[in-house]
C-alpha cells in the first residue's frame, strides 16, 4: 500500500473537540517542510532542466488530476503577475478539462491517452518541459502523458508523494516527496497537497529568478493590476531610488512597471 494511503495515526476522529482536531492536523503538517527538505537535491535537477528549456523560448507544462490538477493550474496562473511572464508560458492541464477546476469528472484521471491529446492541443515541442504532478504517483492521465513526452523527445519531471512510483518511474526528472499517512485517511488534499503546494513555489520562484525576473528581493516585473500592487511598485521606487512617493507614482504611470521605471531613471 502507498503511504499516502496508510491508515492515519489517529483514530475515532469524530470523538474529538474542535481544538484536539486543530492540534492534530497542526501536528502532522509539520512535517511536511521536513520531507520537502530531503527532496531539495531532486527539486534543484528540476528547476534546472526547467531554466534550460525556458531560456530558449520553451514552455513548463503541469499535468495532473483533482487536488493535484488544481494546484498546476493555480500556480501557472500566478506567474504572469507575479513575474510578468506572458500567459502561455507556464500551462496547467487538468484531467477532465477545466470542468474538472471546480467539479470533480468521474473517471477522467483513468485516461491514460487524453493528457497527451490536451498537450498537443498547445502544439508542444521538444523545447517544452512537462511536470507530472500526482499524489499517489500512480494516476494514469499522469503516466500517459509523460510517456508520451518523452517518446516525442520532451523533457519530463514530476512531483509525487509516494516512493517508488509509476509517475517517478517515466519521469527524467522526479521529485519525491514522502509525506505518510494523512490526518483523514487517504486525503492527500492535506499534507501531500500542501507538500506539492512548496515545490510548485520553489520551481517557478526559482525558475524565474533565474532567468531575471527578480531584482535584489523584488517583483520588479509583476503587472500593476491593482491599487495594492501599484502601491508596492510605487514603494519599491521609493526604496531603491530615494525618492518620494508623487516622483514614484509618476514614474509608474509614465513607464508602466517597475523595471521598465528604474531602467528609465537611470539612463
Amino acid at each position: 500500500m502507498s503511504t499516502t494511503e496508510s491508515p492515519s495515526v489517529f483514530n475515532n476522529l469524530e470523538t474529538l473537540s474542535t481544538a484536539e482536531l486543530l492540534a492534530g492536523i497542526n501536528s502532522v503538517d509539520q512535517t511536511v517542510p521536513q520531507a520537502v527538505a530531503k527532496a531539495l537535491p531532486q527539486i534543484e535537477a528540476l528547476v534546472e532542466a526547467t531554466v534550460a528549456r525556458l531560456v530558449v523560448g520553451g514552455r513548463l507544462f503541469y499535468i495532473g488530476a483533482g487536488t493535484s490538477g488544481r494546484l498546476g493550474i493555480l500556480d501557472a496562473s500566478e506567474c504572469p503577475p507575479t513575474f510578468g511572464v506572458p500567459h502561455g508560458v507556464v500551462i496547467g492541464l487538468i484531467a477532465g478539462g477545466d470542468t474538472a477546476i471546480r467539479k470533480a469528472v468521474e473517471n477522467a484521471e483513468d485516461d491514460a491517452e487524453q493528457a497527451w491529446r490536451d498537450l498537443e492541443g498547445y502544439s508542444i515541442t521538444a523545447q517544452d518541459i512537462v511536470v507530472g504532478i500526482a499524489a499517489s504517483g500512480r494516476t494514469p492521465y499522469v503516466i500517459g502523458g509523460l510517456e508520451q513526452a518523452r517518446r516525442h523527445g520532451v523533457a519530463t519531471g514530476c512531483i509525487v508523494c509516494n516512493a517508488d512510483s509509476g509517475v517517478a518511474a517515466v519521469a527524467e526528472f522526479p521529485v519525491e516527496v514522502v509525506t505518510g499517512p494523512e490526518f483523514v485517511t487517504g486525503s492527500t488534499r492535506l499534507k501531500a497537497g500542501t507538500a506539492q503546494k512548496l515545490v510548485l513555489n520553489m520551481l517557478t520562484t526559482a525558475t524565474f529568478i533565474r532567468l531575471g525576473r527578480v531584482k535584489g528581493n523584488k517583483m520588479v516585473d509583476m503587472q500593476l493590476s491593482n491599487a495594492k500592487l501599484v502601491d508596492r511598485g510605487e514603494k519599491m521606487l521609493m526604496d531603491e531610488l530615494g525618492i518620494a512617493q508623487p516622483e514614484a507614482a509618476a514614474l509608474l504611470r509614465q513607464h508602466g512597471s517597475v523595471r521598465a521605471a528604474l531602467v528609465a531613471y537611470n539612463d
